[in-house]
């Protein structure tokens, strides 16, 4: 018996000339959703799924990528589609190469694995823009996730390329996808089940006859619920939570995790994530007791090539490792959490189902230090100006990716602070070719301090955008300088007026083959690209050794491998050895800083959790100064209920301010931690407020020794991670204290708190919330 048979859709739905190439098609298999299991041919199907994103590994690895999640005892993988990747200018699409997905597709039926298909519109992933096209920005209005015309055209024209492509690759086709998803994680986001449903529509529409689902956190998955759409669950840790919460939507039906999640990712500026395996395995063991499908995310992370790692919320630009510690590395090795996954997996196979022994590891090698000699200054490569009055973000001057410079003359004047609305997301100020500052989003510092100008000078500031936020409705990201540019001194506040030139960096392979190169390292000062070569007898997979490099990306033999960022944690970047080759290889690095030495080497491991605090030029931690509390009336005291369940807060009338203040006195279990994995603030409708001008003014305590426990976890919309006072040098006591900078007047009626996941420390128990302003004097 089908529990969805809504779900099943048969053959005969293209009669209708949806699809004539598939209308032909025999089917080869059925794949059904029934009242206890997913049905593969009328027989029970346990899915134990790894997610792989393509996009994120060599093509010519796929295969042995394919064969390391087979060894582990999987027999799925999932594949997201990126659709910027495939759409990255607006009507043109791209599924060769790299971007090959019915390849990807046909490698792992070959080697015996189903897919789960995940083709968006959104992806998240920490994938720049959460996969969404950088064009869609160019309407200044537009709504992403929303039932908005301009989206929804855009989703639909998608959705059906989609289907064009990989339609024939459905397991009715004779092909390896089983089921494809709707939407990603919609009900973080919103819950609209009108706009669920079109998308929904869209997939029909574009061919797809297989078993739709929709996946979503543990807490949040009512929002946007729909009957006719499969129903699963992510989670970190505790499955037996997330399934009770699935029952409660889904009374019926097979469970399943959508995204279970062994490691995490990793943050620029933030400790190296490794997760806890024992827990993981016990957790995986569960749910294959239980009979539960699941996927592991990640099974194999890889690395978000060139300038496509996003941005966790509010502004954590993500590192270009994406290793995740999952149980294959992002260099495609093996160890314990292999091993033991595999081992794990060997007791639960289907019958039928045998392991197979992993392939013989990618070789790897020792480069020898080199020097880049060459140089090609940025202000002296900069190209064909665009003319305007005012300057504007990068998408209005459609670009994507990379850096833009804003160029004006200044008059002669006093000493003065330059204060721009916003940069997204680095910003650089130059005066006659001499740098005077830098602004930095993470902080929100957007001022600069400008000396007396005794005669005009011409001022340029460079913008550099890392990735386009992914998740939340701050994806609403546009890159490069937001609303007016002002010169204040003496009190008096003066737009900075007249003809502005603008130049788009986009750091495409067209640009790169403008540079103008100079030997010796003689050029302009400033940022600069930098070159040289390295001759190899043989090719193999290398970790490039960028720690004496400052900001920036590199590129070698022409592929966009990473970015680089001194502060670390990651410190190197993986070099693919099908990527080299025998005999000279041409490294380009862009510094925007400027390195301590030009000279690269390749080492035969990575180095990823190196943090450089020191080295960070503009970051102020989230403890500053002194917290100002005492005589303050709090605007609301409560406890919290023991337990993980989510809990929403609503106050007895809107409290107003720039500031929000969290005082825990104490927790359930007597101990002196605290922990946040999330906190949203509600307005007085009951709706998320957008977090995109929030920062943590001030934690009392953050683990950052043991753990990534940094405050800013418990703002990022992020459940799987959190905020944790400190606990392996130190064990301060309760009161704890968090305080989040909301970046202007705000009306909030009530809040919502996420505890920590599992049985674990640091749920919070009484509490005192106060909202105002002035809450922490900062110390100078």
């Amino acid at each position: 018996m089908k529990l969805f048979p809504s779900l099943a859709f048969g053959v005969a739905l293209f009669a209708s000339g949806v699809s004539p190439v598939l209308a032909q098609a025999t089917p080869k298999h059925t794949f059904e959703i029934g009242e206890k299991d997913l049905l593969l041919d009328g027989k029970r199907m346990q899915i134990r799924c790894g997610e792989l994103h393509f996009a994120r590994v060599p093509k010519e690895y796929w295969r042995h990528r394919l064969q390391l999640c087979k060894a582990m005892g999987l027999n799925t993988v999932c594949a997201y589609l990126f659709w910027n990747v495939h759409e990255f200018e607006k009507g043109k699409y791209n599924w060769e190469g790299q971007a090959d997905a019915a390849e990807f597709c046909k490698l792992a039926q070959e080697e015996g694995m189903w897919v789960i298909l995940r083709p968006g519109p959104y992806a998240c992933a920490e994938w720049d823009g959460g996969g969404l096209p950088w064009w869609l920005l160019k309407k200044p209005d537009i709504a992403l996730r929303s039932q908005d015309p301009d989206f929804m055209a855009a989703s639909q024209a998608w959705l059906k390329e989609v289907g064009r492509v990989l339609g024939p690759m459905q397991v009715t086709k004779g092909g390896p996808i089983l089921m494809a998803q709707v939407e990603n994680e919609y009900g973080f986001y919103g819950k609209d089940t009108e706009y669920m449903g079109k998308m929904r529509q869209a997939m029909i529409d574009g061919g797809f006859d297989i078993p739709l689902f929709a996946c979503n956190p543990t807490g949040n998955l009512a929002n946007g619920r729909r009957d006719d759409l499969f129903n699963v669950v992510n989670f970190g840790s505790d499955p037996a939570t997330g399934f009770k919460k699935l029952r409660e939507i889904q009374p019926k039906g097979p469970l399943m995790c959508g995204e279970f999640y062994p490691g995490w990712f990793d943050t620029w500026g933030a400790p190296h994530h490794l997760g806890k395996t024992d827990q993981y395995l016990k957790d995986l063991e569960y749910m294959l007791n239980e009979g539960a499908s699941f996927s592991i995310y990640m099974a194999h992370g890889g690395t978000s090539f060139g300038m496509w790692a996003g941005a966790d919320r509010p502004f954590k630009p993500d590192t270009s490792s994406y290793d995740y510690d999952a149980p294959i590395s992002e260099a495609g090795w093996i160890g314990e959490k292999f091993e033991r996954t595999r081992h794990l997996m060997a007791k639960y196979l289907l019958p039928g189902e045998t392991l197979v022994d992993p392939p013989v590891p990618m070789p790897t090698m020792a480069v020898p230090s080199f020097t880049l000699k060459e140089t090609a200054a940025v202000f002296q490569n900069l190209p064909a100006a665009i003319k305007d009055s005012a300057p504007k973000n990068m998408e209005a001057y459609d670009q994507g990716h990379g850096c833009t410079v804003y160029r004006i003359t200044l008059p002669a004047g006093p000493a003065a602070s330059l204060q721009i609305g916003q940069v997204h997301d680095f910003g650089w100020v130059f005066l006659d070719g001499k740098e005077v500052g830098v602004t930095d989003r993470r902080s929100r510092r957007f001022k600069v301090s400008l000396p007396e100008r005794k005669q005009p000078q011409q001022l340029d500031i460079l913008v550099e955008a890392m990735g386009h936020v992914n998740f939340g409705v701050e994806i609403h990201d546009r890159k490069g300088i937001q609303g007016k540019v002002e010169l204040v001194a003496g009190g008096k506040s003066t737009e900075v007026t007249g003809e502005w030139s603008v130049f788009p960096l986009k750091l495409d392979e067209a640009m790169l083959s403008s540079l103008k190169w100079k030997s010796g390292g003689e050029s302009a000062p400033g940022p600069k690209f930098w070159r040289g070569t390295f001759k190899l007898a043989k090719a193999a997979d290398t970790f490039l050794d960028l720690r004496t490099w400052g900001k920036g990306v590199v590129w070698v033999n022409g592929h966009c491998l990473a970015r680089h960022w001194n502060i670390g944690p990651t410190q190197t970047a993986y070099l693919p050895g099908a990527w080299l080759k025998e005999g000279e290889n041409e490294v380009v690095v862009l510094d925007l800083l400027g390195p301590e030495k030009p000279v690269l080497a390749g080492l035969e491991k990575p180095i990823l959790d190196q943090l450089r605090p020191e080295l960070d030029f503009a970051r102020k931690g989230s403890k500053k100064g002194e917290l100002v509390l005492k005589g303050q009336k709090p605007g609301f005291e409560a406890a919290f209920p023991a337990g993980a369940e989510v809990q929403d807060v609503k106050f007895a009338k809107p409290l107003e301010g720039s500031q929000f203040a969290l005082e825990m006195l104490n927790a359930h279990d007597g101990k002196p931690f605290a922990a946040i994995a999330e906190l949203d603030l509600l307005d007085p409708e009951g709706k998320s407020i957008s977090h995109a001008s929030w920062t943590v003014a001030y934690a009392d305590s953050e683990e950052m020794t043991g753990e990534d426990g940094s405050a800013s976890n418990a703002i990022n919309g992020q459940t799987a991670d959190f905020w944790h006072t400190e606990w392996k040098d130190a064990q301060p006591g309760y009161p704890h204290y968090l305080v989040i900078d909301l970046g202007g007047a705000t009306k909030i009626g009530g809040f919502r708190y996420t505890p920590r996941a599992g049985n674990n420390p640091g749920r919070i128990k009484d509490y005192r919330v106060y909202v105002g302003g002035g809450f922490v004097k900062e110390s100078r």
